[in-house]
């Protein structure tokens, strides 16, 4: 049915998208067997971790350029019919989804999966979405792929009820129906100027476009450029993102925290292909507009994770956080200061989906606390009052009743470590690998500020000063959750729940321990991503298969 560009590793690059498929249709036959659906459903996400893995070695096998795997699921030719293309780009954000996918699945196995209907279902549903929009080689079907992974988050935004869900499902609704409304004519603006809907067809036509067409083609491309800013939760349309990604449960939001990074996967996907200026035509989406819209974005999510209460809001800021990052970096069109943001993107993105796990047991621990309180006070009100007598006690038996130090019992010890962790993570302190991540794109940056000095030195001091302000953040809320409180019940710790969060966490430490091939990978994709002939050139000499 279909042939690679060059190479043949038949059907593999389809998988991702057709393994979830299969298995949610799968889910709906076993009807309402929980467990089942769980061991299912892990067992998916599984393969579809070996299956990103896989396809992530092959595309890097191939030497500075890297391979490119073209599939044609309906044996048309291009650029006709859907395509589906994986290079490193690809690869990377299909391994890092499977990650957390693993992990949030396992999570939501101890308890989230009983407080709704069709939880693995939509789980599977939106992996679908996820991993066909990191793949697809064509408009339309992206925003095929957005509009399944949108409706699945709605359903598992909403799951386990509650009218804090619902509000922030209002607004979480709105906000995306707006931004595919602008997808959608955007798209249909660049079709009726170029003619087609497959990016790399779109990206060879467009120096030839005609004079009196470009203007329309820059109001499609802005309008485009709009819908993808709104999905990667860029200021000034980013509110809903904290409330919505606090109010969902906590598998659902580790999972969502790669849902953002689609809107900035597509933008840097379709930016560097169609967006960047080509010979002549001045496109008016530049890259000063991507840093300056990421750095505000930057600097105003940096001030206000100062400003949340809750662990989940202190994770939500930390995904807006990232997504000004990437798109700052973006905008300058540097393969090394691109290669960093690449490194900082994976490493923010799981980062974010541990700490929203680790969020989840520490708000539990703090409602049993409150209950527990609550029956307290009520028993007080019929106890009876005894009045003891003050014994008198030397000064040495004061000094040896006294307690020294303070012993913090095994629960409470794992929570704080993983907390301290995600903090040190996402605030880029070293050894972590957000701090090397920085460090590696402060070099470029130092390089660029001859070119471009203002908007690079801005970048430099807020990479540096959205870690202090992150850093000052996480130490106050882990005074106010861990040391400050007394006499709190131990939270209840599954190992079905921690184990998803140390393997995070483990995970990060192999990042750091093996942090220069992944940089030597994430450089090479962002160089492929600049120099994009290849990708164009692999995807257009694709044939169909000869019946």
């Amino acid at each position: 049915m279909t042939v690679w560009a060059e190479h043949a590793m038949p059907h593999l690059v389809a998988v991702p998208v057709l393994l979830p498929l299969l298995t949610a249709a799968a889910m709906l036959l076993l009807g309402g067997k929980r467990r089942s659906q769980a061991v299912l459903g892990g067992v998916s996400c599984i393969g579809g971790l070996l299956v990103g893995m896989a396809l992530l070695r092959w595309v890097d096998a191939s030497g500075a350029t890297g391979a490119v795997a073209v599939y044609l699921p309906g044996n048309w030719s291009v650029p006709f019919g859907i395509v589906l293309a994986a290079d490193r780009l690809s690869a990377l954000m299909l391994v890092v989804t499977a990650i957390l996918a693993v992990a949030a699945v396992t999570f939501a196995a101890a308890r989230w999966d009983r407080a709704g209907v069709h939880f693995h279902t939509l789980f599977q549903i939106q992996l679908m979405g996820l991993n066909g929009a990191f793949l697809t080689a064509d408009l339309f079907n992206l925003f095929v792929f957005f509009e399944v992974t949108l409706a699945a988050s709605y359903g598992l935004l909403l799951h386990g009820s509650g009218p804090r869900r619902a509000r922030a499902g209002l607004h979480y609704i709105a906000m995306n129906l707006l931004a595919s409304s602008f997808f959608l004519v955007g798209v249909a603006m660049l079709y009726g100027v170029t003619g087609t809907l497959n990016m790399a067809d779109m990206a060879r036509k467009l120096p030839s476009i005609p004079a009196e067409d470009v203007g329309l083609l820059h109001a499609g491309a802005s309008i485009l450029g709009i819908a993808f800013l709104i999905k990667a939760a860029a200021w000034p349309l980013n509110f809903w993102l904290t409330r919505a990604y606090a109010a969902a449960g906590a598998p659902v939001a580790a999972l969502f925290a790669v849902l953002t990074k689609v809107g900035v996967y597509s933008l840097l996907r379709i930016w560097t292909l169609m967006l960047r200026p080509q010979d002549k035509l001045d496109t008016p989406f530049a890259g000063e507009v991507l840093t300056l819209v990421g750095l505000a974005t930057l600097a105003l999510s940096a001030v206000g994770i100062l400003t949340a209460q809750q662990p989940r809001r202190l994770a939500a800021f930390c995904i807006v956080i990232s997504a000004g990052t990437l798109l700052a970096a973006t905008g300058f069109s540097s393969a090394a200061l691109l290669g960093g943001a690449l490194y900082y993107l994976v490493a923010s993105t799981l980062a974010a989906g541990a700490l929203f796990l680790v969020a989840e047991l520490i708000e539990r621990s703090r409602e049993a606390h409150d209950r527990l309180e609550t029956l307290r006070d009520d028993e007080a009100d019929f106890a009876p009052t005894y009045v003891v007598a003050d014994v008198p006690r030397s000064p040495e038996q004061v000094e040896d009743e006294a307690p020294v130090g303070r012993v913090i019992a095994g629960p409470m010890a794992f929570l704080g470590l993983c907390f301290a962790g995600c903090a040190l993570l996402v605030a880029g302190l070293p050894p972590m690998p957000g701090f090397l991540a920085k460090f590696a794109m402060l070099d470029p940056l130092m390089q660029l500020s001859g070119a471009v000095p203002a908007t690079a030195w801005t970048m430099l001091v807020l990479l540096i000063v959205s870690g202090l302000l992150s850093t000052l953040a996480f130490s106050r809320a882990g005074v106010r959750f861990f040391w400050a409180p007394s006499g709190r019940p131990l939270p209840r710790l599954r190992i079905i729940e921690t184990a998803p969060i140390a393997g995070l966490l483990l995970l990060m430490v192999a990042l750091t321990v093996f942090a220069e091939p992944v940089l030597r990978f994430s450089r090479s994709a962002a160089s492929s991503l600049l120099d994009p002939a290849p990708y164009i050139q692999a995807i257009m000499s694709a044939v169909p298969k000869s019946r």
